[in-house]
């Protein structure tokens, strides 16, 4: 579904604040996988998917999608094939548009668009059908302003908006890490149960090494911009945080620095 080849980013080179954030990463990315990303500070996960959402251009390298190379695709471009739910529950959504509006938005993405904007009954009956799934209750604010909303809720309305029409690859970027723990837990609940249910391709950034543990069919590490560590399916499932740290120490050399990661 995905395949990287030797992906390199360096931002501000030549200067006294040259960073390598990239360096030289490979990843192939099976239909259907979902991966768990983790990694110490600055290592390189949320630059990796901003990467592939075409916000952030490649120095080298190749980015290819299903059939497709993106590499040099617009951001605009690649969010047809390309779903995304950022850390900031402020993104992602227009606050003063109702929700029935927010979601008309992401269902008619990769649709021609016309002058026309009356929502239709059978959309309405849709987005109705899809939001009564949550348990939240925003089936019955159709025309509530999603500025209005909680974080959680907000979280939730932009995971629908990612996935409504189903994207070829669904990227999380820590997007429960702004939540309180109880509404973290629930939209991650959320998040697996519409990936599970759709089969969708999705890379996860996380900053809790246990849901890097617990979620998804495969766990990627990262450390200075390289993939240290990718263990899937068994060895997967009996991996522990204490062993998951050892793995870092030994692989990279360092002690792993990440202070959301080791207080969650």
């Amino acid at each position: 579904m995905l395949k990287i080849t030797s992906l390199n980013k360096t931002f501000n080179p030549g200067t006294v604040n040259e960073k390598r954030a990239i360096c030289d990463v490979s990843l192939t990315v099976n239909d259907g996988d979902f991966i768990t990303i983790i990694g110490s500070n600055g290592a390189g996960k949320s630059t990796l998917l901003n990467m592939i959402a075409g916000n952030v251009s490649t120095d080298s390298g190749h980015i290819v999608l299903g059939d497709k190379d993106i590499t040099y695709f617009s951001d605009v471009k690649r969010a047809k094939f390309i779903g995304r739910v950022f850390q900031d529950p402020m993104m992602g959504t227009a606050p003063d548009m109702w929700i029935e509006e927010n979601l008309a938005l992401a269902f008619r993405r990769t649709k021609s668009h016309t002058l026309k904007w009356g929502i239709k009954a059978s959309e309405r009956e849709l987005y109705i059908k899809t939001l009564a799934q949550l348990g939240l209750g925003l089936e019955d604010r159709l025309r509530s302003k999603v500025g209005l909303l909680s974080g959680g809720q907000r979280q939730a309305v932009t995971l629908l908006m990612a996935t409504l029409q189903k994207p070829e690859l669904l990227l999380l970027d820590e997007h429960t890490a702004a939540l309180d723990p109880k509404t973290a837990s629930t939209v991650l609940e959320l998040s697996d149960k519409i990936i599970r249910e759709h089969s969708l391709t999705t890379l996860m950034v996380t900053h809790n090494m246990q849901n890097a543990i617990d979620y998804g069919n495969r766990l990627i590490m990262m450390h200075e911009g390289r993939i240290i560590l990718d263990v899937a399916g068994e060895k997967k499932k009996a991996l522990t945080v204490e062993a998951l740290l050892k793995q870092f120490e030994a692989l990279s050399g360092a002690e792993f620095s990440n202070d959301r990661a080791l207080l969650s």
